[in-house]
């Protein structure tokens, strides 16, 4: 038994509350246990260069966390002067786990840009932002009305990871921070990985126990999938 009273294979209560901005498309605050994430979509009748006359759309992120999402201060990256690797890194994941979710060519040359504010942390803010990107991205497309409907897959992610030896879902920031072996899994709802990112923190992990994690990280994303649905179909 951890410490939050949870099963090893037993993710966070999980709530997403929808349309939480007023003028946002799309947006949703969501909640893994003690983190929270406001997300929101915006689209764009415009593309990057890159795309422009390709007829094909684009999906780009940006996460941040607020100063006191922390335990301590987290200065604002603004006033750094530029963004901290882990931001770059956690942004393009988000960014690509959501282009998953969408037909690109239906989208036409519209981009969506995704906006993850960690409010408050407590280990998982990347799979949290993932999973309530996608809300956001659904209402979005509904309330905009794209002729051809782009969006294909709901999109899900949660962490696992091997904490003094046991594999356990969804790691808080306690546990993440003593953890072994880190891993986060992003999945569509046809049951097919997106990506798959795994550490070894501080020690090695066997086949058998990556197959265990994905498992577990299955069974907890077909819950989240089963709330996004809900949501979205209202």
């Amino acid at each position: 038994m951890r410490i939050s009273g949870r099963k090893n294979n037993e993710a966070r209560k999980v709530e997403i509350i929808p349309n939480y901005l007023l003028h946002a498309e799309g947006s949703c605050l969501i909640s893994f246990g003690n983190t929270k994430v406001l997300c929101a979509a915006t689209i764009e009748d415009r593309v990057p260069p890159f795309l422009k006359g390709s007829g094909r759309g684009w999906t780009t992120a940006e996460y941040s966390l607020l100063p006191r999402s922390t335990q301590t201060r987290t200065e604002r990256e603004a006033i750094k002067g530029k963004q901290s690797g882990r931001t770059h890194e956690i942004q393009r994941l988000i960014g690509r786990s959501l282009r998953a979710s969408l037909d690109l060519v239906a989208l036409g040359e519209r981009q969506i840009k995704i906006d993850c504010d960690v409010i408050q942390a407590d280990g998982g803010t990347r799979t949290a932002s993932i999973c309530g990107a996608c809300v956001a991205i659904g209402l979005a497309i509904k309330k905009v009305k794209i002729r051809q409907n782009p969006f294909r897959h709901l999109v899900g992610a949660i962490s696992c990871g091997i904490v003094d030896g046991e594999i356990i879902v969804d790691l808080d920031y306690n546990e993440d921070s003593n953890a072994e072996i880190d891993a986060n899994f992003v999945m569509i709802d046809s049951g097919e990985l997106v990506e798959v990112q795994v550490t070894g923190e501080n020690g090695f992990f066997k086949d058998h126990q990556l197959l265990e994690m994905v498992n577990y990280a299955r069974e907890e994303i077909n819950k989240i999938f089963e709330l996004q649905k809900t949501i979205l179909l209202k």
